[in-house]
């Protein structure tokens, strides 16, 4: 599912993620799928799919706060690189952002990225299996997926679904301080209503649900 930014092949470093959630039930996924299909970039083109297995490490600092690390597969393709991702705290305080902005690393590794990061001290906190399609549009990626947990851990061949409904993602990479791109993404959620409402979620706020 991953794919090199435009500002990363130009040369600049992208360090946020500027990103809206929402969910559809799965009745009412194809049709999501035919819209988008039809706003995004290469409409005459297969709509690319995905099937990634992830799993979630943690390691817990001097201050007693967890860092979180996020090393996925491919297993559509298991000959190339994992990636490892860290993820930053997510900025959702200013309200006059229509976007959740968090930090963001992302960089391919090798397949021994587990084991590695074990010996640093990370633990596995949980696993999951994400299946689903991507979508482009512009500087814009949207995901559509259903995200399946682990019946036997480490086996992501052994899964079952979590819920009955698919979780969709609208996203972009970029430079910090690219303020306007909340206004394009907000202008493009609009666009998938009254199918999903796209919003941006705060999670600390959910952990302590």
């Amino acid at each position: 599912m991953e794919t090199t930014p435009p500002t990363l092949r130009r040369g600049l470093v992208p360090v946020m993620e500027y990103l809206l959630q929402g969910s559809i039930m799965d009745g009412a996924c194809e049709v999501l799928l035919h819209r988008l299909r039809g706003l995004c970039d290469n409409s005459d083109s297969p709509i690319e799919s995905f099937h990634d297995y992830e799993m979630v490490f943690q390691i817990r600092g001097s201050t007693g706060t967890p860092l979180t690390v996020r090393a996925r597969q491919s297993l559509d393709s298991p000959q190339m690189p994992w990636h490892l991702r860290y993820l930053g705290q997510p900025e959702v305080g200013d309200k006059s952002r229509h976007t959740v902005v968090r930090s963001c690393i992302d960089v391919s590794t090798s397949n021994n990225v587990a084991s590695f990061l074990n010996e640093l001290g990370f633990r596995l906190d949980f696993e999951f299996v994400l299946k689903g399609h991507m979508f482009q549009k512009g500087r814009m990626k949207i995901i559509v997926a259903k995200v399946f947990r682990l019946v036997q851990q480490g086996n992501p061949e052994s899964i079952e679904p979590i819920s009955n409904s698919h979780i969709i993602e609208l996203s972009v990479i970029a430079p910090a301080g690219q303020e306007s791109l909340g206004d394009e993404m907000k202008a493009f959620a609009e666009q998938l209503k009254p199918l999903v409402e796209l919003e941006k979620i705060d999670h600390t706020r959910l952990q302590h649900i």
